[in-house]
């Protein structure tokens, strides 16, 4: 049984919250901070949020984005300026009121996300039409106050990325948002592995201040949902809250349009229940921290460990992360630690090996063991990560397809999602409706389908004016 191999990992099957817990402990992700909700994460975890980073910044940079840091506390009259936006956040805002042994003049907001500081430099810098667009994103910490909390998936202080552009018209900055939100679905797709539903947020989801908030959602393994990125329009909303203006080419002044996209470390928490399974992580090859490990067979013997110091260097100048496992623990102890650690490549090497000159390779996400030829080694282990990649996203594709099904009620709604499935269904457009079927089903609406395929609503009957996307979620 798969099971026998990790005994101190919880079944992924039986007790899936506990195994969530036990992986992204066992395999030094994180480990729980000294404030309750907050964690710490340890250099594996971290290595993948900073392969997550590069990536990331290079699609940036190619869309016009430039790197920028503002500051972590705001002044609470801030916050105050856009009013559905301090609504939305105020129940998770951490306030300073304390600075120096003194009482401060004005209370500080620990920064539950930037659109206002970053609305009030914007006001300061941008004067012309010639400022325009401006885009800038900033990786950085935020806090929200999360009474129940759970390592990446939601915690008090967590690590992401915020973008922020400026733009004259509204056109633009539309444009923007729903290219931004590609650029997500993109690199969930070539770089996690991971297939995601993308589409506007109801009214009711919608991000505090936005116009218009697009999400993108993943299945986790217990066909629950994880909001993996979002996408928002803001319109002129914070433009007018810190007078975001512009000398058009008439010379009138006029508010600019603004739009913010977002992700989080909750996307490693995707990766981990999305592709993990009873032997713990299976990372995918993009962002592992470590993609072949080389584990040498008696090692003892002469020319063995030369052997396999000598791989280990031609991998990395091919530019594959590779790690050679030279410890003093037995071969069955390393197959069975950096299985563990989800590590997407293993290549055995012993005296057999070297003197046939070939080296044996295992997948982590299949379990297949082959033999290749070791003057073949940098072609033949980027071949296998790249179909690793592709492997991981079919897999994962395919349980999303087989899990999402159609309702027409909210008995065939609850039915579905009890089955762990994601549920497409119509729907009127009502809050009430919208509430009904929370209270139903205690599921939400993740993403508007965009077709409206339904013909009437699953809460009242009603014709639908959009098909949605229910599903209950982390």
């Amino acid at each position: 049984m798969e099971k026998s191999y990790v005994s101190q990992i919880a079944d992924i099957e039986t007790d899936f919250a506990q195994w969530y817990t036990d992986v992204v402990l066992k395999t030094k992700l994180v480990d729980y901070g000294p404030v309750k909700g907050t964690m710490v994460i340890r250099p594996y975890g971290y290595a993948i949020w900073e392969n997550i980073q590069n990536e990331f910044n290079r699609r940036f940079a190619e869309c016009g984005y430039e790197n920028a840091y503002f500051p972590l506390l705001i002044p609470m009259s801030f916050m105050s300026k856009e009013a559905e936006h301090v609504e939305g956040f105020a129940p998770e805002v951490a306030v300073v009121t304390h600075g120096g042994g003194e009482k401060l003049a004005e209370p500080l907001c620990v920064r539950p996300t930037s659109e206002t500081m970053i609305g009030t430099m914007y006001g300061k810098w941008i004067e012309s039409w010639r400022d325009l667009p401006v885009r800038m994103n900033q990786w950085a910490n935020v806090m929200r106050w999360e009474k129940t909390t759970r390592p990446f998936l939601r915690t008090s202080e967590f690590l992401w990325q915020e973008g922020h552009s400026a733009f004259a018209t509204a056109e633009e900055a539309e444009a923007e948002t729903q290219k931004m939100l590609q650029v997500y679905d993109e690199f969930a797709r070539t770089c996690l592995s991971m297939p995601v539903l993308t589409g506007r947020k109801t009214e009711k989801e919608k991000f505090a201040g936005a116009v218009a908030t697009y999400g993108m959602e993943a299945m986790m393994h217990d066909g629950k949902s994880l909001q993996s990125g979002t996408s928002h329009y803001m319109g002129q909303n914070f433009a007018k809250a810190f007078d975001i203006k512009f000398t058009d080419k008439d010379g009138a002044q006029k508010y600019g349009y603004t739009m913010s996209f977002g992700v989080s470390t909750r996307l490693i928490g995707a990766i981990i229940m999305t592709h993990g399974d009873n032997r713990g992580l299976v990372l995918p090859p993009v962002v592992a921290p470590v993609q072949v490990v080389i584990v040498p067979i008696a090692a003892r013997k002469e020319g063995v460990l030369e052997a396999c110091r000598a791989l280990e260097a031609r991998l990395k100048n091919a530019g594959i992360r590779v790690k050679l496992d030279d410890s003093d623990n037995s071969p069955g102890w390393k197959f069975n630690e950096w299985e563990m650690k989800g590590v997407p490549v293993r290549i055995e090497l012993g005296p057999r090996d070297i003197e046939a000159g070939k080296m044996v390779v295992s997948r982590r996400d299949g379990y297949e063991k082959n033999e290749a030829l070791l003057e073949n080694a940098e072609r033949e282990i980027k071949d296998l990560l790249n179909d690793i990649s592709v492997s991981l996203y079919e897999k994962a594709k395919e349980r999303m397809q087989q899990r999402t099904v159609n309702a027409e009620s909210l008995q065939e709604l609850l039915d579905g999602v009890n089955r762990g499935n994601f549920v497409r269904a119509g729907w009127c457009g009502c809050r009430e409706c919208e509430d009904k079927v929370k209270e139903f089903a205690q599921a939400t609406s993740r993403v508007m389908d965009g077709t409206n395929t339904a013909k009437k609503c699953v809460a009242c009957g009603k014709k639908s004016q959009h098909t949605v996307f229910f599903a209950r979620a982390y």
